[in-house]
């Protein structure tokens, strides 16, 4: 059996085991689609635009979901504060009532897949599960350019800082980095590139052009959430591939000393170790990478 066989064996599994082409999901009276936006709208509500991209939804077909939940009492939308262009999703009293029941009817699901097997053929299962839950999270990160100033760019940047201040021994302080501009950050000469999961901004990093050929990597971060899934090598490499549309041939970079992670990276995907080439009071290490 191929690997394309033995992963559609497994998703036929999956669906036929959990239920999901039943119209009545879990017993209740609606499809799986419609339970699960009740559980991502969830306790405290979620705008309508991260909804679709949570669940990789287009805008038709989001609307009449929620319409059905609407007309069923169990949501309700609403504008989200003065800005009437961006509407929220937030569960009624009855809504409230039904999520409680889902998860409960949900933890009954997962329970029934265990009953049946011994302790260490249930320990296993978890195991893989567990497994493949972080491998199609990473085979699930999308890649795409951004303004540096988009607001996912610049959650992400102000979450890099953040944690550059935390594990810095002496602070962090942006004013005093000669941190490169937005437009430095943008097309032609330079790019942004924000990493996503389901829609959710979970890293970042740019390329600028120093001279002609000659261009470097700056403000490469991934979230906490995402590390040890190989999210960084390939960010790492995305942004080569963004110099070497820009015809640079040679790309630099520096890190601090306390990014243990970082100085892996970066030598294993091939940068060596050079001369200072910057006054940044936060760099310890240069490197550099031929492109060619």
């Amino acid at each position: 059996m191929s690997d394309i066989e033995r992963i559609r064996s497994f998703n036929r599994t999956v669906t036929r085991r959990l239920g999901v082409l039943n119209e009545r999901y879990l017993g209740r009276d609606r499809p799986l689609v419609e339970s699960r936006l009740l559980f991502e709208i969830g306790v405290q509500g979620a705008s309508v635009r991260e909804l679709r991209a949570r669940l990789g939804l287009d805008s038709g077909f989001s609307s009449r979901l929620l319409r059905a939940l609407e007309r069923r009492k169990l949501v309700r939308t609403e504008p989200a504060g003065s800005d009437g262009r961006v509407r929220v999703a937030r569960l009624t009293r009855s809504g409230l009532a039904e999520l409680e029941r889902l998860n409960s009817l949900s933890n009954d699901l997962a329970a029934s897949m265990l009953a049946p097997l011994s302790a260490g053929q249930a320990q296993r299962l978890v195991s893989a599960m567990a497994e493949v839950d972080r491998l199609l999270r990473a085979s699930s990160i999308e890649f795409t350019p951004a303004d540096a100033r988009n607001p996912d760019a610049e959650r992400c940047l102000q979450q890099y800082y953040a944690e550059l201040a935390a594990r810095f021994p002496g602070g962090f302080e942006l004013d005093t980095d000669h941190a490169p501009g937005a437009d430095e950050l943008a097309p032609p000469a330079g790019c942004m590139l924000v990493a996503r999961l389901f829609g959710e901004p979970v890293g970042c990093g740019g390329v600028r052009t120093l001279a002609a050929g000659l261009g470097e990597i700056k403000r490469m971060w991934i979230s906490p959430e995402v590390r040890g899934l190989g999210v960084g090598r390939r960010l790492l490499a995305e942004l080569e591939q963004a110099a070497r549309a820009r015809k640079l041939r040679t790309v630099r970079l520096d890190t601090h000393s306390s990014l243990a992670e970082a100085l892996r990276l970066y030598r294993a995907a091939g940068y060596r170790e050079i001369a200072r080439y910057n006054d940044s009071p936060y760099a310890q290490h240069w490197f550099e990478k031929s492109l060619s």
